[in-house]
C-alpha cells in the first residue's frame, strides 16, 4: 500500500525533534552534527534566537493578509534587497522553484514588450538545477528529472558546462536569455570562474540577451559575499533567490532591474502566500544579520579554516576522497568511493552531509558554525572515511 506521505523521497531512517545551532536531536535523544543545514537553508543555524524572537513577535501581530493589500514587512525587505544589490524591484515567492517560474515568465514577457514575442530561447547548462516544476525541469533538461513528464515546455537549450565555444556559437541575437548558477549545487559544487561570468555578461550585452542568475543555493552569504556573483564584479538582469533568505522559513524572491521587469505589470503574476508578513519579517532579520561586513568576514575566515582541514582529510584518505571544491561555506568533497557510501558512513558517526552529482559530497553548514564544530565535523568525516577503508580491506 502507498504510504500517507507520497513516496517521492528516499529518506534516511532519521527523524529529528529539536535543533540548536549546528546540532539536531532525534526522537531517541541522539545528537547529530548538521553539515547540510536543510540543504543550505538554515544559514543562521537551528532555532537561532534572533529569528525565534522575530518569528514570535510577528506571529503575535499578523501572519497573512494576501497581496490584495500593502504589506509593510514586504516593502521593508524589498528595500533592503534593492539597496544591497543590482536590483530595482523584487517579487516574493515561497520557494526557489516559484522564483524560477517567474524568472522564465519575466524573460518571455520582456521580449513581448520589445515587440519580439518569438524570441523565447533560454540557454541553460548541463548539471543545472532550477527546481522541479514543469518549467524548471525543462530548463535543466536532464533525463533524470524530465523522464515521464512530457511534453516539456519548449524554448530551452542545454549547453555543456564550461564549453566556451559551444556557448559562443549558441548565444546569438535571437537568444532571449542565459540562465546559470554561479556555483552549481546539485551539479556537484562546480564554481563558474569569474572570467567566465564576465565573458557571459559581455556576450549578453552584445546580443541583447538577458542574463539570469540562479542564486537559490549559492546566495545569502553562502559564498562569503551576500551573493556569489559579487566576486566577479558583474551583475545579472534577473536573479532567483530562496533557501537562505528565510533562514528556515519558506521564502523566495526574484530580483530584477527596471528594464528586465518592464512587462510585469498588474495582473501578470501573483502569489497568495508570497511575501506574507510572517515570512518577510523573518527575511528582513536574516538580511540584517547576514548582510554585514563583519559577519561575511567571519564566513570567509571559517571557510578558509574548513577548507584547510578538508585538504588534510583528502591527503589522509586518498582512496576515499579526491579533492576539495567550492567557495565560502559552499564546499564539496569530490569522492573516489561512492558518495552515498560516505553519506551512510557519516550517519554512523552522527554527522549529516548531502550528496550531489559528479560523486560529490556537499558540506553546507550554518554560516555561523563555531570553529569547534568545524573541527568536530572533520574528525567525524575522518572516522567515516576510515570505516569505508576498513570495509574495502
Amino acid at each position: 500500500m502507498i504510504p500517507a506521505v507520497l513516496p517521492t523521497y528516499n529518506r534516511a531512517p532519521l527523524a529529528f525533534v529539536k535543533g540548536e545551532g549546528s546540532w539536531l536531536t532525534t526522537e531517541d535523544g541522539a545528537r547529530y552534527l548538521d553539515l547540510g543545514a536543510g540543504i543550505a537553508v538554515n544559514v543562521l543555524g537551528h532555532a537561532n534566537p534572533d529569528l525565534v524572537e522575530t518569528l514570535t513577535t510577528q506571529a503575535q501581530q499578523l501572519w497573512h493578509v494576501s497581496n490584495l493589500y500593502r504589506i509593510p514587512e514586504q516593502e521593508r525587505l524589498a528595500a533592503q534587497l534593492v539597496e544591497a544589490t543590482f536590483a530595482d524591484t523584487v517579487f516574493f515567492t515561497n520557494s526557489g522553484t516559484e522564483a524560477a517560474e517567474l524568472a522564465i515568465k519575466m524573460v518571455r514577457k520582456y521580449w513581448t514588450e520589445q515587440g519580439d514575442p518569438d524570441r523565447i530561447e533560454i540557454l541553460t547548462f548541463e548539471g543545472a538545477f532550477h527546481g522541479r516544476s514543469t518549467g524548471a525541469i525543462a530548463a535543466a533538461g536532464s533525463e533524470k528529472m524530465t523522464k515521464g513528464f512530457g511534453p516539456l515546455m519548449p524554448g530551452f537549450r542545454s549547453l555543456p558546462f564550461g564549453d566556451h565555444d559551444a556557448l559562443r556559437a549558441a548565444l546569438t541575437d535571437r537568444t532571449a536569455a542565459v540562465l546559470i548558477e554561479p556555483i552549481q549545487g546539485e551539479g556537484g559544487i562546480r564554481v563558474l570562474p569569474d572570467a567566465c561570468l564576465k565573458g557571459l555578461r559581455d556576450l549578453c550585452d552584445e546580443t541583447g540577451a538577458l542574463l539570469v542568475f540562479d542564486e537559490v543555493q549559492c546566495g545569502m552569504g553562502r559564498s562569503g559575499r551576500l551573493f556569489a556573483h559579487e566576486w566577479s564584479g558583474v551583475t545579472p538582469d534577473i536573479m532567483m533567490v530562496a533557501k537562505g533568505i528565510g533562514g528556515g522559513f519558506p521564502l523566495g524572491a526574484v530580483l530584477a532591474t527596471e528594464r528586465a521587469a518592464v512587462g510585469m505589470v498588474a495582473g501578470t503574476h501573483g502569489s497568495t502566500y508570497g511575501g506574507n508578513p510572517l515570512g518577510c519579517a523573518i527575511g528582513a532579520r536574516v538580511m540584517e544579520l547576514v548582510n554585514d561586513d563583519a559577519f561575511l568576514a567571519e564566513v570567509n575566515r571559517k571557510a578558509a579554516l574548513f577548507s584547510q582541514k578538508l585538504e588534510g582529510l583528502v591527503a589522509a584518505h586518498p582512496t576515499v576522497f579526491e579533492a576539495v571544491r567550492g567557495t565560502g561555506l559552499m564546499l564539496g568533497l569530490k569522492c573516489r568511493a561512492p558518495n552515498t557510501d560516505v553519506v551512510k558512513a557519516s550517519y554512523a558517526e552522527n554527522l549529516l552531509t548531502v550528496p550531489a552529482a559528479d560523486n560529490v559530497l556537499r558540506l553546507l553548514p550554518a554560516l555561523n558554525i563555531p570553529d569547534a564544530d568545524i573541527a568536530e565535523a572533520v574528525a567525524r568525516l575522518d572516522r567515516a572515511a576510515s570505516r569505508i577503508e576498513a570495509d574495502a580491506a
